[in-house]
């Protein structure tokens, strides 16, 4: 039978003259005096009266369950100096809960006093295992009766340093079957991790800590709480790359802990596994993020870094070798060339190249107010024009092997969604995104993103939220991290555009900022951006005639561009066709009419004064919103129980900004799509029935739409 380890305030204490007589006096809590180091209190009775004294458990000489005949119920009898103390339970079960517990603290006491003070290691080995096969047999159940050993072997590590390997290694073992269960304790964490480090290639390292390894990723649930934790799996993962398999052994280890399966059982893996890489990362960096001067946030590293801004970073010297001759370098910057200078910080090297275009570069910038970028965050000087930066072997190992861990977590289907959205903020040091070999590196893990379908996972390519950078500007040409041709870029482009409900904000960002990018490469036959440069024009991103004329030339110089262009003309013209003014201004599509019917009907003839359309009880989804758009004169939509979804509304709060009314009743449209009605100024009338609607987005819709007269939202959450 299993009991539970009595907390303090537990027992009601009956109190004795002698050891063979019983008072029946159950003595209240106001006569107990609590040790906080105590958890249980016992009070004795003399001839002289009521005496309140705790009863330490190392007075304690014996602990039993009392046998003599006609002896009362369910008591324990403890034996102390010039006494007995009889315990009183109401039941066998808590009487044996007592004895059991009783028993725990008087050995635990002695083990304590036992390996406080070692002298023969042979002797203390000894009595650790008998420590470990006590709390390992003990029917208690409670943390602490697997902790408690843990914490005592880790304070006898902690204060005997002069061990041998041997030592360290059978003490490990000792110690293993308590660790199944339970996490090690910092001490013991720190002691681990010195193994792991000394002793990579060591049995103890794959037989007994690879189990404790895959217990702390699996049930931890915050690394800040325990940093200790985090540092050992870190070390751990690092002597496996010391093996003579190396990664080989690491991608073993990380298929281990997300199964055989196609969905990974443990959801704590992945976070855990994502924290101790960037711990790891940033571990790489870490000196020289310690002795950089005036550091800009990540906010000021912009995409394209094609402009130098008129911040002038001071030359942090002071914080790493101060050397005269960089000093009087720096004094000189007018001259026409100045020699490469090489900057040491302990096993951080940066290389600084400083020449003639640099400095004009800069001189031509000066007013100029846009923020720095991130090459002039990390410059040395001003007018630096290039920075590499050299780490350590050590830490280029450590780097190699832990952006190699996330490639491998990269390539797990059901992982790359989360991993997506742990990566969204850039949570790595401006440093190393300004590291070639680290965002060489990272490229695969971006690539994974933009390749999948799933729109949670590629839209983490996109900043998380406005004014702050992500991972397409990074990436994009001209950006910190792009070393490619833009094949990377346009990879990212056409997944986003398949998927991006703010296709024309989306448009115009790329006009504004990547517009060259873009032409060249459509000019090289890339598809992916001659269908952008031919939606520029088709939605009127680009005002400027010249530039205009350029696209036009840009895309007739190659054979698919010149394909799409005259597709566009011919859309263009069937768009005149369709807006011209005339036809009729409501329209009723019959039931289960299609988006290829409605299609049809909207390319054979005008329809300039369509106001009112109906598309209740018909079969259109959200593709249909392409061809609704096109209505100028559209006030009234009604899609009662269609399959218009999400996509194709946000398509229309883009573009139908003067509709009145609509209808979406019965729809599968989500607080996703419905968000995007707030741009929608104009609706006066909504229906919302039997939606997905939620009581937030609803107060929200209220709030922004302020002609909003009619709205029925039975059947929904916020009814």
């Amino acid at each position: 039978m299993r009991y539970k380890l009595l907390q303090e305030g537990d027992i009601q204490v009956c109190v004795i003259r002698h050891p063979r007589t019983f008072l029946s006096k159950i003595l209240t809590s106001k006569f107990l005096r609590r040790k906080h180091f105590f958890p249980f209190s016992f009070v004795f009775l003399q001839p002289t009266g009521y005496m309140e004294n705790s009863i330490s458990y190392s007075a304690i000489e014996d602990v039993q369950l009392l046998s003599w005949e006609n002896a009362p119920k369910y008591c324990l009898q403890l034996t102390i100096p010039g006494g007995t103390v009889l315990l009183q339970a109401a039941n066998s079960y808590l009487r044996d809960q007592w004895f059991h517990s009783l028993q725990w603290k008087k050995k635990i006491y002695k083990y304590k006093k036992v390996l406080s003070n070692p002298s023969r290691w042979e002797v203390v080995l000894k009595e650790i295992r008998t420590l470990v096969d006590m709390a390992l047999t003990s029917p208690l159940q409670d943390d602490s009766i697997h902790q408690a050993p843990l914490e005592i072997v880790s304070k006898l590590l902690s204060e005997n340093n002069n061990l041998t390997t041997q030592d360290h290694e059978s003490i490990i073992v000792a110690i293993a079957p308590l660790l199944e269960n339970n996490h090690p304790p910092p001490d013991l964490c720190e002691f681990f991790c010195k193994h792991c480090r000394e002793r990579p290639r060591s049995m103890v390292v794959i037989e007994v800590f690879t189990p404790v390894v895959q217990r702390i990723l699996k049930h931890n649930m915050d690394f800040g709480k325990c940093p200790r934790l985090r540092l050992f799996t870190q070390e751990y993962i690092l002597s496996l790359n010391e093996l003579n398999a190396g990664m080989e052994v690491v991608k073993k280890f990380i298929h281990s802990m997300h199964g055989p399966t196609g969905q990974c059982p443990h959801p704590r893996v992945l976070p855990n596994l994502v924290a101790v890489c960037l711990a790891a990362i940033y571990s790489c960096y870490e000196e020289f993020i310690n002795s950089r001067d005036n550091s800009p946030s990540l906010k000021e590293i912009r995409n394209g870094c094609q402009q130098q801004c008129d911040r002038k970073p001071n030359l942090p010297l002071r914080l790493l070798h101060t050397s005269p001759d960089l000093v009087s370098q720096e004094a000189t910057l007018t001259e026409s060339r100045l020699k490469p200078v090489i900057v040491t910080s302990n096993e951080i090297h940066v290389e600084v190249e400083r020449n003639n275009t640099a400095n004009q570069k800069m001189t031509a910038s000066v007013g100029n107010d846009s923020e720095p970028n991130l090459i002039d965050c990390l410059m040395v000087s001003p007018t630096c024009s290039t920075m590499s930066i050299e780490l350590s072997a050590q830490a280029d190992r450590i780097l190699g092997c832990y952006v190699e861990i996330l490639k491998m977590l990269s390539d797990y289907d059901d992982w790359r969604p989360a991993l997506a959205s742990l990566l969204q903020p850039i949570p790595f040091p401006k440093e190393a995104l300004a590291h070639e070999k680290f965002t060489k590196e990272l490229k695969y893990v971006i690539q994974r993103f933009a390749e999948d379908p799933r729109q949670e996972v590629h839209s983490c390519l996109l900043s998380v939220r406005a004014g702050k950078d992500g991972w397409f500007q990074l990436y994009s040409p001209g950006g910190v991290a792009c070393d490619d041709d833009g094949e990377l870029f346009a990879s990212m482009v056409h997944i986003l555009m398949g998927s991006c409900y703010k296709t024309k904000k989306f448009l115009l960002s790329l006009a504004e900022n990547k517009l060259g990018p873009c032409m060249l490469l459509a000019l090289r036959g890339n598809q992916t951006m001659v269908e952008i440069l031919c939606l520029m024009l088709e939605y009127n991103i680009i005002d400027n005639n010249d530039t205009q004329l350029q696209i036009i030339s840009t895309l007739e110089s190659t054979d698919v561009g010149k394909r799409m262009y005259e597709q566009l003309c011919e859309r263009q013209r069937e768009l005149k066709e369709l807006q011209r003014k005339g036809g009729p201004t409501r329209l009723t599509l019959p039931s289960k009419s299609t988006d290829a019917d409605l299609a049809r009907l909207l390319s054979s003839g005008s329809f300039g004064n369509l106001e009112n359309l109906s598309l209740a009880f018909t079969n259109v989804t959200s593709a249909c919103a392409e061809h609704l758009i096109k209505l100028p004169s559209l006030k009234q939509l009604n899609l009662w129980s269609t399959q218009f979804g999400d996509a194709g509304l946000r398509l229309l709060s883009e573009h139908l900004t003067m509709l009145q009314v609509l209808n979406l009743c019965e729809t599968p449209v989500t607080d996703a799509g419905l968000l995007a009605l707030s741009s929608m100024k104009s609706l006066c009338s909504l229906n919302m029935n039997s939606t997905k609607l939620s009581a937030d987005t609803y107060e929200d819709l209220k709030a922004k739409l302020p002609n909003l007269k009619e709205v029925d939202v039975r059947y929904t959450e916020a009814w």
